[in-house]
């Protein structure tokens, strides 16, 4: 079973994230955001993972020790859960449109952390929520996954749009780079032998 359980408390958050990567796309999620709660419904949606998130954090403070380390739990989950990632087809790609947004999203679970980010929000807030920390987000997910990712923005101006089309594009992109390829189950998608 590719699944992964995640434990994390610092003095500024307590979180526990369960992942199952094989899974029908549920989710709990209760962060403390609200917005985060509502991005990571739908990355659980769309990329048919089962994911469980609870998290207190100082949100009386601001919201990003909340979502940087909620990105953190996920990116080790994910790391966990792909072991030495045999048999993976290892890229995935999308290109999703969200009304009049358009995001193109890029991952390689290389074992090379780095985030290409290329979005472009218009307002600095949705609702409550600091539309800045959507990058901290993906930048703490991608060092702790150790993948490559690219988010880029190719239409839109909606903040909402936008940032929904790249979570949600980010799961396709990443339930086609995490299933299993049948014809290559017992071997380790690089020439180098490892990932």
């Amino acid at each position: 079973m590719r699944a992964a359980e995640i434990n994390r408390k610092t003095a500024e958050t307590d979180i526990a994230l369960k992942l199952d990567l094989d899974g029908r796309g549920e989710s709990q999620i209760d962060t403390g955001v609200g917005f985060l709660d509502h991005m990571l419904t739908l990355f659980a949606k769309h990329g048919r993972f089962d994911l469980t998130v609870q998290c207190t954090g100082d949100t009386y403070v601001d919201d990003h020790h909340t979502v940087e380390d909620i990105g953190i739990a996920l990116g080790q989950a994910f790391a966990e859960a792909l072991g030495d990632k045999k048999g993976i087809r290892r890229y995935g790609r999308e290109v999703l449109p969200m009304d009049e947004a358009l995001v193109l999203t890029a991952v390689d679970f290389s074992g090379r952390s780095f985030l290409a980010y290329g979005l472009k929000i218009p307002t600095p807030a949705v609702g409550t929520f600091d539309t800045e920390l959507v990058e901290e987000f993906w930048m703490a997910f991608t060092r702790n996954a150790k993948c490559t990712l690219h988010i880029h923005q190719m239409a839109g101006t909606n903040s909402h749009h936008i940032i929904e089309g790249a979570f949600k594009s980010a799961a396709k992109t990443m339930r086609a780079a995490v299933s299993v390829d049948a014809a290559f189950a017992d071997e380790i998608p690089s020439t180098k032998g490892v990932l």
